[in-house]
């Protein structure tokens, strides 16, 4: 009979972070190039929505990596990495955003933040905008964001993640605290609050159809 060959598990991605994170506290240094490589796109995306400047998102995420690398020892082995970083990153937005607030003559004024095809996405629609309806929600797109960035910092935390990082109740929950069903019913209410804030730049005009109509 012919042998089968033995199926080796792939890794989780969880497993992969816990690897590198042991090798990290173990001492090799290489293993922090590995983290930035996979987390640096996800924090900076993370970071430019909350502080709405390319270059404070920048400072802000090599700063998580300073301080990951500096508290490599303390941290426990099978740490979840990924909640320690956006933990870590959302302090610091939190922090330079206050003192930003306390200095605005030395912080300047945010940076244009352009619509993406990422930014299509809101908190009760994921679905990106048709292109023929692009124009027309441009003006909602930007009360959306201007009204996210007056959100508490846990509940703006809690919507960047879940909207665009797409991040799960569970994951979510390890960056904020409390429990997933805490995170789901925080997501409810933030959803109605901007409903009733948007009023009535939620009421668009009718999608433009992209078939023709029956006859």
């Amino acid at each position: 009979s012919i042998l089968r060959r033995r199926r080796v598990p792939v890794p989780t991605e969880k497993e992969i972070s816990e690897q590198w994170l042991e090798q990290l506290r173990a001492g090799d240094d290489l293993s922090l190039n590995r983290i930035m490589a996979r987390w640096q796109r996800p924090l900076l995306s993370f970071a430019l929505r909350y502080l709405r400047s390319e270059s404070d998102a920048e400072d802000v995420v090599i700063e998580t990596f300073v301080r990951l690398y500096r508290n490599r020892r303390k941290l426990r082995p099978r740490s979840n990495l990924s909640a320690w970083l956006f933990t870590t990153l959302s302090r610091l937005c939190l922090n330079h955003l206050r003192w930003r607030r306390r200095h605005p003559s030395v912080a300047g004024t945010p940076d244009p933040d352009p619509p993406s095809e990422t930014d299509q996405a809101t908190p009760w629609s994921p679905e990106p905008a048709h292109p023929a309806n692009t124009l027309e929600s441009a003006e909602r797109l930007q009360v959306l964001k201007e009204t996210i960035n007056r959100l508490p910092h846990r509940e703006k935390t809690i919507l960047l993640l879940h909207t665009y990082e797409q991040a799960s109740l569970r994951e979510i929950a390890a960056v904020v605290g409390g429990s997933e069903k805490s995170v789901e019913a925080r997501l409810y209410r933030l959803r109605k609050q901007l409903r009733t804030e948007l009023g009535p730049f939620l009421d668009s005009p009718e999608p433009v159809r992209t078939t023709a109509p029956p006859a």
